[in-house]
């Protein structure tokens, strides 16, 4: 693909048997299908202390939140497949966006996001698949700077949405994954070029 972007995808959950780390596996996939280059990131290897302005002004911007930024700043977008925390987003999810959101050296605030392209996935064993947190990621990465794509993909009945080798089951499911993943290609290369 002309202009292939970089594609960093990741679930917003450390938990090793996540659905949603499963789901980020298979899209991943998705994107590098769609002709992009694709990292994905665990989030249980990048572990931070939770934000906290005063540990920032005292101790500086964390390594591992540095390390971090740095990956996110390498990517033109985002695919995140984001549990729901009642009814909102994972704090390790929020917690990792903050982090990555502060300013380092002669780089601004939030110049990790501004410009960069995100899709929405969830997968959870609840009947709306995680929706009502998407609402919420949506709004925080729309007021920083990043085109969110409006496909996005909410798995219900997630402990049942995998086959096992971590495939998405349903062929349905498949399609709205890819649909999401097509489109931050898409977004992303034409951004980029």
């Amino acid at each position: 693909m002309a202009n292939a972007p970089k594609i960093l995808v990741f679930a917003g959950s450390a938990r090793g048997a996540s659905y949603n780390k499963k789901l980020a596996a298979a899209a991943a996939g998705m994107v590098k299908a769609a002709g992009a280059e694709v990292t994905l990131l665990d989030l249980a290897d990048h572990r931070l202390p939770m934000y906290d302005g005063d540990l920032e002004a005292s101790e500086g911007v964390p390594a591992g939140a540095k390390a971090l930024r740095k990956i996110f700043l390498e990517h033109d977008g985002f695919i995140i497949a984001s549990p729901e925390y009642n009814s909102s987003i994972a704090p390790m999810l929020k917690n990792t966006l903050d982090w990555v959101s502060r300013p380092d050296g002669d780089d601004a605030m939030v110049a990790a996001y501004k410009g960069k392209t995100a899709g929405l996935i969830s997968a959870s064993p609840g009947a709306l698949g995680g929706l009502r947190g998407l609402v919420h990621l949506r709004s925080i990465l729309g007021n920083i700077g990043v085109t969110v794509v409006p496909q996005q993909s909410a798995m219900s009945g997630a402990a049942k949405g995998f086959n096992d080798d971590g495939s998405i089951a349903d062929a349905g499911q498949v399609g709205a994954v890819k649909a999401v993943a097509d489109a931050v290609v898409r977004t992303a290369s034409a951004l980029k070029g």
